[in-house]
């Protein structure tokens, strides 16, 4: 059952909202691959969702240009570009049993009766709706009327699908489950698809790339392995991960980075550039909670009072704060859920070796 093939092409593509001087979407480029499942994520207002309805056709391209398999759809309507969305308040025609829902786009294409009727069968089996076909959507749950939009959708056998937070209606097992019933479903189907989360946790888990955006801004595109282990700057840093990383502006010595007195080594040509475009003698250095070791108070960990300890079981997460040039700094730290420290105890954190992040602290790009 797989689609016609598409590659989708943002090229320096602008959106600037009329009476604003700042775009809302910058000179977006990217490629997203035929089949891939490309996540655009970021905070509320960073883009994401205008970038995805550029490329449906819901929102002017102001400068720049959209291909679709290398078709300069920029200024075609939405129902010429030959794509299918999927939003989280997925409108379902109430007065229509579930097949009628699913088939009605191909009604209207006068496709041929028996064409819908393999079309409609064939993505209620992939979707495991075959028993609710004659029901309306009242009768069905919210995970079943999404997967209903899904359906939907995917009868039309479009070059792209474009999902908009489709999950985030859902209570959250059912978010988890059905997550991963939709990549399941990408994989199968082989079907380019631009989903938007702002959940960075989504994006992980069901993006080949994800695309970061900050500001209408793209920040990095990369596998979730590649944002997680090299992330391109301090944003990035920050956003992916959960609980986040801990990220420091400290002083700037000539070996690393100095945290009240702890040492995190520095290369020379960190260093370097640390201090070059102004960076005053301070660097930004992050290190997530698991990168680091509870140690005893010789072996020249910082020490961190204990906020709060959060149980998980196999591991623990520890909140605490330490005082870094006079100010309090909080900290979060991967322990051992069976040797876990209590609170307003002081522990000695010490992050590994090579496993810290460092950033130029005026700019916030990796050094």
């Amino acid at each position: 059952m797989h689609s016609a093939m598409a590659t989708v092409t943002y090229r320096d593509a602008s959106r600037i909202y009329p009476g604003s001087t700042k775009p809302a979407v910058d000179s977006l480029n990217l490629e997203i691959g035929d089949g891939e499942f490309l996540v655009l994520v970021g905070p509320s207002g960073c883009g994401k969702s205008t970038s995805l309805r550029m490329l449906a056709g819901l929102e002017d391209v102001d400068t720049g240009a959209i291909y679709i398999d290398e078709r300069d759809v920029t200024n075609l309507p939405p129902k010429s570009r030959d794509i299918a969305m999927v939003f989280q308040n997925y409108a379902l025609y109430p007065h229509m049993t579930v097949y009628e829902n699913m088939a009605f786009a191909l009604k209207l294409r006068k496709t041929p009766k028996h064409e819908i009727d393999t079309a409609v069968k064939n993505a209620a089996k992939l979707l495991q709706l075959e028993e609710y076909l004659n029901r309306k959507p009242k009768a069905l749950s919210g995970g079943q009327r999404q997967r209903v939009a899904m359906g939907r959708a995917i009868v039309r056998k479009p070059q792209a699908f474009l999902m908009d937070e489709p999950l985030s209606n859902l209570d959250a097992k059912l978010r988890v489950q059905t997550r991963s019933q939709i990549a399941t479903l990408q994989a199968q189907l082989g079907t380019t698809t631009v989903y938007v989360t702002h959940d960075q946790v989504e994006a992980m888990t069901m993006g080949h790339r994800v695309a970061v955006l900050l500001d209408g801004v793209l920040q990095q595109v990369d596998t979730p392995r590649t944002l997680y282990d090299t992330p391109k700057n301090v944003f990035v840093a920050g956003f992916i991960g959960s609980p986040a990383m801990n990220i420091k502006t400290v002083p700037l010595t000539e070996v690393g980075a100095n945290f009240a007195g702890m040492i995190l080594p520095l290369d020379r040509t960190q260093v370097a550039q640390a201090q070059s475009n102004g960076g005053n003698g301070q660097v930004t250095v992050g290190f997530r909670p698991e990168d680091t070791d509870l140690v005893s108070e010789t072996e020249g960990g910082m020490p961190i009072l204990v906020d709060l300890v959060e149980e998980l079981g196999s591991d623990a997460y520890v909140y605490g704060h330490a005082s870094i040039s006079g100010a309090d700094e909080r900290f979060v730290v991967r322990t051992d859920g069976r040797r876990t420290p209590r609170m307003a105890d002081t522990v000695f954190v010490k992050p590994r070796v090579g496993h810290h992040h460092a950033f130029h602290a005026v700019t916030g790009d990796r050094i």
